[in-house]
């Protein structure tokens, strides 16, 4: 007959009692308990209580809540910015395809979770948002030939974002900011709007060069003017010059004709004064006669 080595050591091991066990089910229910006691909604989220199915209209906000365990649970919806993109295809007014890509932000209004939560549930980005950026974005679209959507985008994008706040807000939904990403147009549409672009240019560039030839011959015709008038200006100076010379020439000729006049016609007798310098007489005396008197 063998011999157990561990028995003879008293190293014969012990069966769990039914009291450790107990006690170790009872911690185990209770930690179960105690976790489902209380629940912690993250930062940029509401906690939507369901009290066995049933929605409570009280959201609850960020942080550590306690609930009641097995009976309510919380379901923690996101109240973050959220980003929808999606390609949409639409109509122009002027029968153009528009092809575009379209960029919402938008984020769920916390008091209003709980109705969504009921109404609609989590998948509201398929059930309300796609569809109804669709028509909106259809509906802004056909208001618009193509070449304004192009010009006009800022406008366009308001239109549409305004329209979604009118369909969207009632659900709880708030947009932060629509954008379009792109227009794409058929292949046909893009080529006459290059050769648009092109020929507009061309007759830019037209313009501008004979606005430049307007300017250069203006220019060129001051010039003229200014010169001619130099010209005229100095011709007269000089004319003037002219005029003052011959006069002082006529004068001087004039009184040197006078002065020889006299001596042609002076007859070589001396006028003489008698009497007193005041009341005297002019007596004309004969040069050749005085001669003989003053010899005697």
């Amino acid at each position: 007959m063998g011999v157990n080595v561990r028995e003879l050591n008293g190293n014969v091991p012990k069966k769990p009692s039914f009291k450790a066990l107990k006690w170790l089910v009872i911690g185990a229910a209770a930690g179960i308990v105690a976790v489902s006691s209380f629940t912690i909604v993250p930062a940029g989220h509401t906690g939507v209580v369901l009290t066995l199915g049933e929605v409570s209209s009280n959201p609850l906000s960020e942080g550590f809540h306690v609930k009641a365990p097995f009976i309510q649970t919380v379901e923690k919806m996101s109240n973050k910015i959220q980003v929808y993109e999606t390609p949409a295809s639409a109509v122009s007014k002027d029968l153009q395809t528009v092809s575009s890509k379209i960029a919402v932000n938008y984020r769920l209004v916390t008091d209003k979770t709980p109705d969504m939560y009921k109404n609609v549930g989590v998948d509201y980005q398929t059930i309300l948002i796609t569809p109804v950026v669709q028509e909106c974005m259809k509906s802004a679209t056909a208001k618009y030939n193509a070449e304004q959507l192009i010009t006009e985008r800022e406008s366009v994008s308001n239109e549409v974002k305004t329209a979604l706040d009118s369909k969207l807000n009632t659900y709880g939904i708030y947009i932060e900011k629509f954008n379009i990403v792109n227009f794409d147009f058929s292949a046909e549409f893009n080529t006459a709007i290059e050769a648009k672009q092109v020929a507009e240019q061309n007759l830019l560039k037209t313009k501008t060069e004979q606005e430049q030839a307007k300017v250069i011959a203006k220019t060129e015709a001051e010039k003229k003017v200014i010169a001619a008038n130099a010209e005229a200006e100095a011709i007269l100076a000089q004319a003037q010059a002219q005029a003052d010379a011959n006069k002082l020439l006529e004068e001087s000729l004039s009184n040197k004709v006078i002065a020889y006049e006299q001596i042609q016609k002076w007859n070589g007798v001396m006028p003489k004064v008698t009497g007193s310098s005041n009341g005297g007489l002019l007596i004309d005396v004969n040069i050749d006669d005085a001669a003989p008197a003053a010899a005697d």
